[in-house]
């Protein structure tokens, strides 16, 4: 079977028939794994606003979707931390925890309530905030600092093939998946259903940024190994799936 079929085979629905019949490690009984990630030992949490007092964002969603567009230019205005608080409640906000603990209800819609992604992003220009690297808690609704490097500009840029614009955003979206928050409940069928939901993630990061006079630009081209280094994750139980730079635009 050549790559283009293999490619192909992906996107149809075929392993849900093959699902029904694998006992998965929900079925046996295993314990769920996590909603998130913890953060790490003694780092730096920095506490969000609440998304209740938002001011941003109150743009009619009708607008929002004519107005929506890939942008790669943007200027050299920094978010406020209450924008950037905007965009991650509109692509990860936590609505409730449900199942006694074993899944969680967002902003948007994922296979099974698993969310099977980490949300980190690369700062250089956000009110507020020391540029660096940082990992949303959703569950938390927190950031945690991760590390500073005063070359995470050109370095998210080499990762990402040389396209300069995302190394010139204010924010750098890049999102990992953890696989198994999916596999432990759909095995062989989760890699399409994972696929799709980065796609949901973005679309809201696209009309949420339409909505504060910002643009992103969704960007599925990197070098695996070098991104999954940025993040600082092992490549194979967490990994690199999409990234996207924001920034204001004039």
């Amino acid at each position: 079977m050549d790559e283009i079929t293999l490619g192909r085979q992906f996107l149809k629905a075929t392993a849900w028939a093959r699902a029904q019949e694998i006992e998965t490690d929900q079925r046996k009984g295993i314990p769920h794994p996590p909603l998130q990630r913890p953060a790490p030992d003694g780092a730096p949490v920095v506490k969000l606003p609440d998304p209740q007092t938002l001011r941003v964002g109150e743009v009619p969603l009708r607008d929002a979707i004519s107005s929506r567009r890939s942008r790669r230019r943007f200027t050299a205005d920094p978010l406020t931390l209450e924008e950037l608080t905007f965009l991650l409640w509109s692509v990860q906000g936590v609505q409730r925890i449900v199942r006694d603990g074993v899944a969680s209800l967002r902003t948007v819609p994922s296979a099974g309530a698993r969310h099977p992604f980490e949300t980190y992003l690369v700062v250089n220009r956000v009110t507020g905030l020391a540029p660096g690297l940082y990992r949303y808690l959703p569950l938390d609704h927190s950031l945690v600092f991760l590390r500073s490097d005063p070359d995470f500009p050109a370095k998210v840029t080499a990762g990402c093939l040389g396209q300069e614009f995302v190394g010139q955003a204010a924010v750098v979206f890049a999102w990992t998946t953890v696989p198994y928050r999916t596999e432990w409940r759909y095995s062989v069928s989760s890699h399409k259903v994972i696929a799709m939901d980065a796609g949901h993630m973005c679309q809201n990061l696209y009309l949420a940024c339409e909505a504060i006079g910002a643009g992103t630009c969704a960007v599925g081209a990197y070098h695996q190994e070098r991104m999954d280094a940025l993040l600082g994750v092992d490549g194979e139980d967490e990994f690199t799936i999409y990234l996207a730079p924001v920034g204001k635009v004039g």
